[in-house]
């Protein structure tokens, strides 16, 4: 069977509504479908790429072949896993990990996006927690961390209420325009004080070397 080849194809992370998991080709379908259909106010851009300053046909075809090239390019000292988030069986959005050289720096960064009719219901909390929980308590991470531009309130409120630490700002040119990044970070012994989120993990145990992190 494939998943005895890529075994990130059998993990899956749960939580009380959502289940995050690699797609299936309908359902990676369906993804790039949501993602055509809005993600944010077209006045501002929370992305530090402009990928959704595309025509929708674009755009749909960008998350494709992104989700594609990132499990292609798999390496231990780099990776990034894009996990589709459903709630009762519905695509709603996509949760990212991601790290460099994790055996050492024992690092990962978060990254995410919902469709705009998913929005404002507390998921992208949720969906946040439950990559922290693979990441800290699966893989032994010792420090997660993330970042918003000044005007995306959503991200940075989902980062406080999980538990992370300013770490500072930066400097980015977005659609040809200064805008002020912040850098946030959290540790794994601030994520055990902070986490509130019952997350379960299945299928990690043949994955762990993929990420570095075999035991």
């Amino acid at each position: 069977m494939l998943v005895d080849h890529f075994p990130l194809l059998g993990l899956r992370l749960r939580t009380p509504r959502l289940e995050l998991r690699l797609p299936a080709p309908e359902e990676l379908a369906a993804l790039a479908e949501l993602a055509a259909a809005g993600i944010h106010d077209p006045a501002v851009m929370p992305f530090a790429a402009a990928w959704t300053d595309q025509p929708p046909a674009d755009i749909a075809r960008g998350v494709v072949q992104h989700h594609w090239a990132q499990l292609g390019a798999w390496a231990p000292d780099k990776w990034e896993l894009n996990l589709v988030v459903f709630r009762d069986g519905v695509v709603v959005g996509q949760q990212s990990v991601g790290a460099r050289d994790f055996s050492i720096a024992r690092e990962v960064h978060t990254g995410s996006w919902l469709g705009k009719r998913f929005q404002g219901e507390g998921i992208g909390t949720e969906m946040r927690a439950a990559v922290l929980h693979l990441a800290f308590d699966g893989l032994g991470a010792a420090e997660a961390a993330s970042s918003a531009f000044v005007d995306n309130a959503a991200s940075l409120a989902v980062s406080r209420k999980l538990g992370y630490q300013e770490d500072g700002t930066s400097r980015q040119v977005i659609r040809g325009a200064l805008a002020i990044e912040h850098r946030l970070r959290i540790t794994e012994r601030a994520w055990r004080s902070h986490r509130a989120t019952e997350v379960t993990v299945h299928g990690l145990a043949p994955c762990l070397p993929m990420f570095g992190a075999a035991s």
